[in-house]
Protein backbone atom coordinates (compact mmCIF):
# COMPACT_ATOMS: atom_id res chain seq x y z
CA UNK A 1 0.00 0.00 0.00
CA UNK A 2 1.42 3.37 -0.97
CA UNK A 3 1.48 6.12 1.61
CA UNK A 4 -0.06 9.33 0.34
CA UNK A 5 0.80 11.29 3.48
CA UNK A 6 3.32 14.10 3.19
CA UNK A 7 5.51 13.04 6.10
CA UNK A 8 7.20 16.45 6.19
CA UNK A 9 4.03 18.21 7.31
CA UNK A 10 3.63 16.55 10.66
CA UNK A 11 5.37 14.75 13.47
CA UNK A 12 3.59 12.43 15.87
CA UNK A 13 4.36 9.95 18.59
CA UNK A 14 2.36 7.00 19.89
CA UNK A 15 2.49 6.24 23.61
CA UNK A 16 2.40 2.47 23.08
CA UNK A 17 4.82 1.69 20.26
CA UNK A 18 6.14 3.00 16.99
CA UNK A 19 3.75 2.11 14.16
CA UNK A 20 3.69 2.99 10.48
CA UNK A 21 0.93 3.04 7.88
CA UNK A 22 3.15 1.45 5.23
CA UNK A 23 6.69 0.32 4.50
CA UNK A 24 7.17 3.59 2.61
CA UNK A 25 6.28 5.60 5.69
CA UNK A 26 8.56 3.42 7.84
CA UNK A 27 11.46 4.00 5.46
CA UNK A 28 10.76 7.74 5.42
CA UNK A 29 10.83 7.81 9.24
CA UNK A 30 14.22 6.07 9.27
CA UNK A 31 15.61 8.57 6.81
CA UNK A 32 14.03 11.56 8.53
CA UNK A 33 14.66 11.08 12.28
CA UNK A 34 14.63 7.48 13.51
CA UNK A 35 18.35 6.80 13.04
CA UNK A 36 19.04 9.30 15.82
CA UNK A 37 16.31 8.06 18.16
CA UNK A 38 16.54 4.30 17.53
CA UNK A 39 17.49 2.52 20.76
CA UNK A 40 18.16 -0.85 19.17
CA UNK A 41 19.45 -3.35 21.75
CA UNK A 42 19.41 -0.58 24.39
CA UNK A 43 15.60 -0.37 24.41
CA UNK A 44 15.40 -1.95 27.87
CA UNK A 45 18.54 -0.24 29.21
CA UNK A 46 17.42 2.17 31.99
CA UNK A 47 20.73 4.02 31.74
CA UNK A 48 20.35 4.92 28.06
CA UNK A 49 20.07 8.75 27.85
CA UNK A 50 16.76 8.66 25.94
CA UNK A 51 15.23 6.17 28.39
CA UNK A 52 16.39 8.35 31.28
CA UNK A 53 14.77 11.37 29.58
CA UNK A 54 11.45 9.55 29.24
CA UNK A 55 11.55 8.26 32.81
CA UNK A 56 12.27 11.75 34.15
CA UNK A 57 9.29 13.16 32.26
CA UNK A 58 7.00 10.42 33.60
CA UNK A 59 8.08 11.31 37.12
CA UNK A 60 7.25 15.02 36.81
CA UNK A 61 4.19 14.76 34.56
CA UNK A 62 0.71 13.67 35.55
CA UNK A 63 -0.60 11.34 34.28
CA UNK A 64 2.47 9.40 33.05
CA UNK A 65 3.07 9.84 29.32
CA UNK A 66 6.03 10.65 27.12
CA UNK A 67 4.54 12.13 23.96
CA UNK A 68 5.35 15.76 24.81
CA UNK A 69 9.01 15.34 25.72
CA UNK A 70 9.60 12.86 22.89
CA UNK A 71 7.99 15.20 20.40
CA UNK A 72 10.70 17.68 21.36
CA UNK A 73 13.31 14.94 20.97
CA UNK A 74 11.94 14.10 17.53
CA UNK A 75 12.21 17.75 16.45
CA UNK A 76 15.87 17.73 17.45
CA UNK A 77 16.42 14.39 15.70
CA UNK A 78 14.85 15.63 12.45
CA UNK A 79 17.24 18.59 12.31
CA UNK A 80 20.25 16.46 13.29
CA UNK A 81 19.57 14.00 10.44
CA UNK A 82 18.60 16.58 7.82
CA UNK A 83 20.98 17.55 5.06
CA UNK A 84 19.28 20.95 4.84
CA UNK A 85 19.08 21.77 8.53
CA UNK A 86 18.08 25.38 7.89
CA UNK A 87 14.98 24.27 5.99
CA UNK A 88 13.68 22.35 8.98
CA UNK A 89 14.46 25.19 11.34
CA UNK A 90 12.43 27.50 9.13
CA UNK A 91 9.58 24.99 9.12
CA UNK A 92 9.52 24.83 12.91
CA UNK A 93 9.66 28.63 13.06
CA UNK A 94 6.11 28.67 11.67
CA UNK A 95 4.92 27.42 15.05
CA UNK A 96 4.48 29.85 17.92
CA UNK A 97 7.33 29.34 20.39
CA UNK A 98 6.74 32.02 22.97
CA UNK A 99 7.58 30.95 26.48
CA UNK A 100 5.59 33.90 27.79
CA UNK A 101 3.33 36.69 26.70
CA UNK A 102 5.04 39.70 28.24
CA UNK A 103 2.24 42.08 27.23
CA UNK A 104 -0.26 40.11 29.32
CA UNK A 105 2.41 39.07 31.85
CA UNK A 106 1.49 35.41 31.62
CA UNK A 107 3.63 32.31 31.17
CA UNK A 108 2.87 28.73 30.21
CA UNK A 109 1.68 26.88 33.32
CA UNK A 110 4.60 24.43 33.36
CA UNK A 111 7.21 27.17 33.07
CA UNK A 112 6.60 28.72 36.47
CA UNK A 113 9.08 28.95 39.32
CA UNK A 114 7.96 25.75 41.05
CA UNK A 115 8.86 23.75 37.94
CA UNK A 116 12.32 25.25 37.42
CA UNK A 117 14.06 22.23 38.96
CA UNK A 118 12.26 19.79 36.70
CA UNK A 119 12.89 21.94 33.64
CA UNK A 120 16.60 22.08 34.41
CA UNK A 121 16.71 18.29 34.82
CA UNK A 122 14.87 17.70 31.53
CA UNK A 123 17.12 20.16 29.70
CA UNK A 124 20.25 18.45 30.99
CA UNK A 125 18.95 15.01 30.00
CA UNK A 126 17.90 16.21 26.54
CA UNK A 127 21.34 17.78 26.11
CA UNK A 128 23.08 14.55 27.12
CA UNK A 129 20.93 12.49 24.75
CA UNK A 130 20.75 14.69 21.66
CA UNK A 131 23.00 17.77 21.80
CA UNK A 132 23.96 19.19 18.41
CA UNK A 133 26.16 22.24 17.82
CA UNK A 134 23.85 23.46 15.04
CA UNK A 135 20.96 23.57 17.53
CA UNK A 136 22.96 24.86 20.48
CA UNK A 137 20.39 27.64 21.09
CA UNK A 138 17.69 25.03 21.76
CA UNK A 139 19.73 23.62 24.64
CA UNK A 140 20.19 26.89 26.52
CA UNK A 141 17.75 27.55 29.39
CA UNK A 142 15.91 30.17 27.34
CA UNK A 143 15.89 28.06 24.18
CA UNK A 144 14.62 25.01 26.01
CA UNK A 145 11.80 27.03 27.54
CA UNK A 146 10.79 28.23 24.08
CA UNK A 147 10.97 24.69 22.70
CA UNK A 148 8.87 23.50 25.60
CA UNK A 149 6.31 26.25 25.00
CA UNK A 150 6.26 25.50 21.26
CA UNK A 151 5.13 21.93 21.92
CA UNK A 152 2.81 23.00 24.73
CA UNK A 153 0.98 25.67 22.75
CA UNK A 154 0.95 23.98 19.33
CA UNK A 155 0.77 20.27 20.08
CA UNK A 156 -2.42 18.59 18.87
CA UNK A 157 -3.62 15.61 20.87
CA UNK A 158 -4.17 12.56 18.68
CA UNK A 159 -7.28 10.75 19.85
CA UNK A 160 -8.90 7.86 18.00
CA UNK A 161 -9.87 5.64 20.93
CA UNK A 162 -13.25 3.95 21.02
CA UNK A 163 -14.35 6.32 23.78
CA UNK A 164 -13.42 9.48 21.89
CA UNK A 165 -15.16 8.20 18.77
CA UNK A 166 -18.30 7.36 20.78
CA UNK A 167 -18.35 10.82 22.36
CA UNK A 168 -17.88 12.41 18.94
CA UNK A 169 -20.82 10.38 17.61
CA UNK A 170 -22.92 11.48 20.60
CA UNK A 171 -22.14 15.12 19.83
CA UNK A 172 -23.54 14.63 16.32
CA UNK A 173 -26.89 13.26 17.55
CA UNK A 174 -29.95 15.46 17.11
CA UNK A 175 -31.68 15.25 20.49
CA UNK A 176 -34.36 17.21 22.35
CA UNK A 177 -32.90 19.82 24.68
CA UNK A 178 -33.56 17.84 27.88
CA UNK A 179 -32.06 14.63 26.50
CA UNK A 180 -29.03 16.56 25.23
CA UNK A 181 -28.45 18.01 28.69
CA UNK A 182 -28.77 14.56 30.29
CA UNK A 183 -26.36 12.99 27.80
CA UNK A 184 -23.82 15.82 28.18
CA UNK A 185 -24.02 15.54 31.97
CA UNK A 186 -23.47 11.77 31.75
CA UNK A 187 -20.43 12.18 29.47
CA UNK A 188 -19.02 14.93 31.68
CA UNK A 189 -19.35 12.74 34.78
CA UNK A 190 -17.91 9.76 32.91
CA UNK A 191 -14.76 11.72 32.05
CA UNK A 192 -14.44 12.92 35.64
CA UNK A 193 -14.68 9.35 36.94
CA UNK A 194 -12.19 8.12 34.35
CA UNK A 195 -9.80 10.96 35.17
CA UNK A 196 -9.67 9.84 38.82
CA UNK A 197 -8.51 6.40 37.72
CA UNK A 198 -6.42 6.88 34.58
CA UNK A 199 -5.92 10.59 33.88
CA UNK A 200 -6.87 12.67 30.86
CA UNK A 201 -4.79 10.68 28.39
CA UNK A 202 -7.20 7.75 28.11
CA UNK A 203 -8.39 8.89 24.68
CA UNK A 204 -5.22 10.66 23.61
CA UNK A 205 -2.71 8.38 21.92
CA UNK A 206 -0.02 10.94 21.35
CA UNK A 207 0.80 14.49 20.35
CA UNK A 208 1.63 15.99 16.98
CA UNK A 209 2.54 19.25 15.25
CA UNK A 210 0.43 20.17 12.22
CA UNK A 211 1.07 23.31 10.20
CA UNK A 212 -2.53 23.84 9.05
CA UNK A 213 -4.12 23.20 12.43
CA UNK A 214 -1.58 25.36 14.28
CA UNK A 215 -2.31 28.26 11.91
CA UNK A 216 -5.96 28.35 12.99
CA UNK A 217 -6.79 30.82 15.73
CA UNK A 218 -9.11 29.97 18.60
CA UNK A 219 -12.75 30.88 19.04
CA UNK A 220 -15.13 29.81 21.80
CA UNK A 221 -17.67 29.52 18.97
CA UNK A 222 -15.55 27.77 16.30
CA UNK A 223 -16.55 27.35 12.68
CA UNK A 224 -14.22 24.37 12.15
CA UNK A 225 -12.75 21.47 14.09
CA UNK A 226 -9.73 19.20 13.88
CA UNK A 227 -10.37 15.46 14.07
CA UNK A 228 -8.99 12.04 13.16
CA UNK A 229 -12.03 10.31 11.59
CA UNK A 230 -10.19 7.66 9.59
CA UNK A 231 -6.95 6.89 11.40
CA UNK A 232 -4.49 8.27 13.90
CA UNK A 233 -1.93 9.74 11.51
CA UNK A 234 -4.03 12.02 9.28
CA UNK A 235 -5.68 15.11 10.72
CA UNK A 236 -8.86 16.42 9.11
CA UNK A 237 -9.97 20.04 9.41
CA UNK A 238 -13.72 20.17 8.85
CA UNK A 239 -16.20 23.07 8.75
CA UNK A 240 -18.86 23.16 11.47
CA UNK A 241 -20.90 25.79 9.63
CA UNK A 242 -20.94 27.64 6.33
CA UNK A 243 -17.77 29.73 5.99
CA UNK A 244 -17.96 32.80 3.79
CA UNK A 245 -15.13 33.77 1.41
CA UNK A 246 -12.59 35.77 3.40
CA UNK A 247 -13.96 34.64 6.77
CA UNK A 248 -11.31 33.46 9.22
CA UNK A 249 -11.27 29.74 9.95
CA UNK A 250 -11.23 29.22 13.72
CA UNK A 251 -11.08 26.08 15.78
CA UNK A 252 -11.51 25.75 19.53
CA UNK A 253 -8.57 25.01 21.79
CA UNK A 254 -11.14 24.00 24.43
CA UNK A 255 -13.23 20.85 24.52
CA UNK A 256 -17.03 20.91 24.47
CA UNK A 257 -17.36 20.95 28.26
CA UNK A 258 -14.80 23.73 28.68
CA UNK A 259 -16.54 25.89 26.08
CA UNK A 260 -19.71 25.78 28.19
CA UNK A 261 -17.93 27.20 31.22
CA UNK A 262 -17.98 30.83 32.26
CA UNK A 263 -15.91 33.42 30.41
CA UNK A 264 -13.61 33.68 33.43
CA UNK A 265 -13.04 29.90 33.47
CA UNK A 266 -12.36 29.76 29.73
CA UNK A 267 -9.88 32.63 29.95
CA UNK A 268 -8.06 30.93 32.83
CA UNK A 269 -7.56 27.75 30.79
CA UNK A 270 -6.45 29.63 27.66
CA UNK A 271 -4.05 31.91 29.55
CA UNK A 272 -2.32 29.00 31.28
CA UNK A 273 -2.10 26.70 28.27
CA UNK A 274 -1.90 28.99 25.24
CA UNK A 275 -0.65 32.35 26.57
CA UNK A 276 -3.41 34.60 25.26
CA UNK A 277 -6.66 36.23 26.30
CA UNK A 278 -9.56 35.36 24.03
CA UNK A 279 -11.47 38.18 22.36
CA UNK A 280 -13.84 36.12 20.24
CA UNK A 281 -17.43 37.19 19.69
CA UNK A 282 -18.71 35.07 22.59
CA UNK A 283 -16.13 36.42 25.04
CA UNK A 284 -16.73 40.01 23.98
CA UNK A 285 -20.47 39.58 24.48
CA UNK A 286 -19.80 38.35 28.04
CA UNK A 287 -17.39 41.12 29.02
CA UNK A 288 -19.76 42.42 31.70
CA UNK A 289 -20.21 39.01 33.32
CA UNK A 290 -18.84 38.60 36.83
CA UNK A 291 -15.34 37.13 37.08
CA UNK A 292 -16.43 33.89 38.72
CA UNK A 293 -15.59 30.33 37.82
CA UNK A 294 -18.14 27.83 36.59
CA UNK A 295 -19.98 25.65 39.10
CA UNK A 296 -18.09 22.51 38.15
CA UNK A 297 -14.78 24.31 38.77
CA UNK A 298 -15.96 25.65 42.13
CA UNK A 299 -16.66 22.09 43.26
CA UNK A 300 -12.91 21.47 43.22
CA UNK A 301 -12.01 24.30 45.58
CA UNK A 302 -11.63 21.83 48.43
CA UNK A 303 -8.86 19.93 46.67
CA UNK A 304 -5.58 19.43 48.43
CA UNK A 305 -2.33 21.02 47.38
CA UNK A 306 -1.28 17.69 45.87
CA UNK A 307 -4.44 17.62 43.78
CA UNK A 308 -3.67 21.12 42.53
CA UNK A 309 -0.22 19.95 41.44
CA UNK A 310 -1.76 17.04 39.54
CA UNK A 311 -4.26 19.33 37.83
CA UNK A 312 -1.51 21.68 36.70
CA UNK A 313 0.52 18.81 35.28
CA UNK A 314 -2.32 17.13 33.38
CA UNK A 315 -1.61 18.81 30.03
CA UNK A 316 1.22 20.55 28.31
Amino acid sequence: MNCSIDCELFLFLFNISVMYCSSECKRAAWEQYHRVLCLGPSREDPDHPINKLQDAWRNVHYPPETSSIMLMARMVAVVKQAQDKGRWQRLFSHFCSRAANEQEEIAHKLLGEKFQGQLALLRNLLTTALYDDYLSQWFTPEGFRSLFALVGTNGQGIGTSSLSQWVHACDALELPHQQREQLDAFIDQLYKDIDKETGDFLNCEGSGLYLLQSSCNHSCVPNAEASFPDNNFLLHLSALSDIRPGEEICISYLDCCQRDRSRHSRHKILRENYLFVCSCQKCMSQMDDADVTSEDEDEGEGETEGDDMEDEMTDV
